[in-house]
């Protein structure tokens, strides 16, 4: 399918989403929130990837919400645009049962940070940062920062950094815990490059399912994660990845994994 707003590309078990609105540091409009949607439902669907990655075009990752496309507007509901629009996104990248790979390119503002804080790994730029800005505009965080901010960074260091729209730089995110790695610009293309390669030819089955764990560990004790391990790893342990790990380790071999 061809989009106005984002580029989706494949190649090989990898697909990569591109938010594609250099002009405005990729700021959502209206139309660029549906494509996402529709692109992350597209990966999702797709049996040939297996992981992942979204970035942005040109300077920034994405700015947030295009202030200057809602301008006009005399009545805005604020439900409606996170109900239709942004929430549908996080969902979808939460329940993704591939990792999603955030190569930070630059700027990550207000929903921006939301949509890379939602990204299972986040490689970025030193040249790159986060900042929540919903304050500057007299509003409060949105699209799942509330969510993942206090569980990356501790609730001082969120309550900081959302009441002040402190920008955090990349290598601050990355002494902080909010992203994994923090390398040269010129270096993004070809680590990112790395980090796929790896996921894209790992047990993404086993992967998904971890994913599904850790999403609900935040909210269960102990004995409910017990009995959640057990279901995922029944799972696990019937899959052909599994026989294929088993088997190699037996054979002193590296596995084949193909993600089923």
């Amino acid at each position: 399918m061809a989009y106005n707003c984002l580029i989706l590309e494949k190649k090989g078990n990898i697909s990569t989403i591109t938010l594609n609105r250099p002009d405005v540091f990729n700021a959502f409009n209206d139309e660029q929130s549906y494509e996402l949607q529709d692109a992350l439902k597209a990966v999702k669907k797709d049996e040939e990837t297996r992981v992942v990655i979204l970035t942005g075009a040109g300077k920034a990752f994405c700015s947030g919400q295009d202030l200057k496309a809602i301008a006009g507007a005399e009545k805005r509901s604020f439900i409606d645009s996170l109900k239709k629009r942004y929430n549908p996104i996080i969902r979808e990248m939460r329940n993704m049962p591939k990792p999603i790979i955030c190569k930070l390119n630059g700027v990550a503002a207000g929903a921006g940070c939301s949509l890379a804080l939602a990204s299972d790994f986040i490689i970025a730029s030193e040249q790159a940062s986060l900042i929540e800005v919903f304050i500057n505009v007299g509003l409060v965080l949105d699209s799942g920062s509330s969510y993942f901010l206090p569980r990356l960074v501790g609730s001082a260091r969120a309550f900081e950094l959302s009441t002040m729209g402190s920008k955090v730089t990349a290598q601050q995110a990355l002494e902080w815990g909010m992203i994994n790695r923090c390398v040269p610009a010129d270096q993004l293309d070809a680590s990112t490059q790395e980090i796929a390669d790896y996921y894209a030819n790992a047990p993404t089955k086993a992967i998904g399912l971890m994913k599904k764990m850790l999403n609900k560990s935040f909210n269960n004790d102990l004995e409910a994660m017990l009995e959640y391990e057990m279901y995922c790893q029944e799972i696990a342990g019937s899959s052909e990845d599994n026989k294929e790990g088993v088997k190699a380790f037996n054979e002193k071999r590296k596995p084949q994994f193909k993600g089923k």
